[in-house]
């Protein structure tokens, strides 16, 4: 199926608007999962033309994406991660363990970004950065989409990796999110050091519930509701 291919538009619009001569694209994969960390990729492309087929990660086939992954790292300007382990998100909570990854990415980038463009419609980055949110910025703008893959590639191998040490949990194939494999081994064998304790999913597996983390959630933040999906498949 093919989709429209992003364009610099929203960039163009922060630079003739605000005067950001450097912006950065910034996306997230992991929010969902059940076990690794969230990773977030800042990429400063500039204004040229993407590479052929570029788009949201989600929507491309993993071997597409390997190959697109590979053709940005020498394309964009600039791209660096951060990511924020599944014991932060335990204690932080998502909201505040995405600024944290995010913040680790851009100030690993060689310059500052003037401006941000931020993935979805929330703002979790917020100050001192300048941030304009665009929903499914990962389709529609062209910094976003290369975060997009070259975030998702980055953590499925983070998750394939791990996945070498704990098979039963299939992390090469399902990267750490729900999945009846992964529910399989989790009722089985219990959580390993790379889950997050604070889910919800685990008021469902009666007989590890006892290792739920509890933390109090301030209203500061949104509720982790992606993260606490039942298994319903």
């Amino acid at each position: 199926m093919p989709y429209e291919p992003p364009t610099h538009r929203v960039e163009r619009s922060l630079r003739a608007t605000t005067g950001a001569k450097i912006v950065a694209g910034v996306d997230e994969v992991g929010r969902g999962a059940w076990a690794g960390p969230v990773t977030v990729c800042a990429a400063i492309t500039g204004l040229r033309r993407p590479p052929e087929g570029l788009t949201d990660s989600k929507l491309l086939a993993p071997k597409r994406r390997a190959e697109l992954a590979g053709v940005l790292k020498g394309w964009v300007t600039a791209h660096a991660l951060g990511h924020a382990s599944p014991q932060e998100i335990d204690k932080l909570g998502m909201t505040a363990s995405l600024r944290l990854a995010a913040v680790r990415a851009l100030e690993l980038l060689p310059v500052r970004p003037d401006a941000v463009i931020l993935d979805g419609k929330h703002n979790y980055l917020g100050s001192p950065w300048q941030v304009r949110t665009v929903i499914k910025g990962d389709q529609s703008c062209v910094a976003v989409s290369a975060a997009s893959v070259l975030a998702k590639v980055r953590r499925d191998a983070m998750m394939a990796e791990l996945g070498l040490e704990w098979p039963d949990f299939d992390f090469v194939g399902n990267a750490g999110y729900p999945s009846p494999v992964h529910r399989a081994a989790l009722e089985k064998l219990g959580p390993t050091a790379h889950h997050r304790m604070s889910w919800a999913y685990w008021d469902a597996l009666p007989r590890w519930q006892h290792l739920k983390v509890v933390r109090s959630w301030t209203g500061r933040e949104e509720p982790e509701s992606e993260g606490q999906l039942g298994f319903d498949f």
